[in-house]
């Protein structure tokens, strides 16, 4: 692939407001465990290679497991996952997907709080923003650091 634009520099205003959303994420209400769970289930589902490095570099860094880690795309199946994590799970891949049935809500619902509830959403709408900034302007995967970008 032809290298592109590099939109750290052609565009910091635009990625100071997506690190402004990260500052709110990293204070919200969802516990960090869960939140480096869905950006990295909604990578895998997106394709994002370097979001994937990121997340998964995170993930390990705050105690994740690599087996719930290479298990995360077939939650549905693994045993290992909470009731809370698989209401974020279903919810996430809903609001994902743009269609978020009654029964996911209701789900989510029994697990999550309101506020917990936007906090999950604006998650899951951060995470797409990045991923198509990585897909559309790619930076180089395998080189994120762990604690990089704050």
């Amino acid at each position: 692939m032809e290298k592109r634009l590099n939109i750290f520099e052609t565009g910091p205003n635009a990625v100071k407001t997506l690190f402004g959303m990260g500052a709110y994420l990293k204070k919200a209400s969802i516990e960090a465990s869960l939140h480096e769970l869905i950006v990295f289930r909604i990578s895998q589902i997106n394709g994002c290679a370097y979001c994937l490095d990121m997340h998964y570099k995170d993930a390990r860094a705050k105690g994740e497991t690599e087996q719930r880690l290479y298990g995360l795309s077939a939650w549905h199946e693994a045993p290992y996952y909470t009731p809370r994590e698989r209401a974020a799970f279903a919810w996430a891949e809903a609001v994902n997907k743009c269609e978020v049935p009654d029964e996911t809500y209701a789900a989510a619902k029994q697990e999550f709080s309101d506020l917990e509830l936007v906090d999950l959403t604006l998650t899951v709408a951060s995470i797409n923003a990045w991923n198509r900034i990585n897909i559309s302007f790619p930076q180089a995967v395998g080189t994120y650091q762990v604690g990089q970008f704050g």
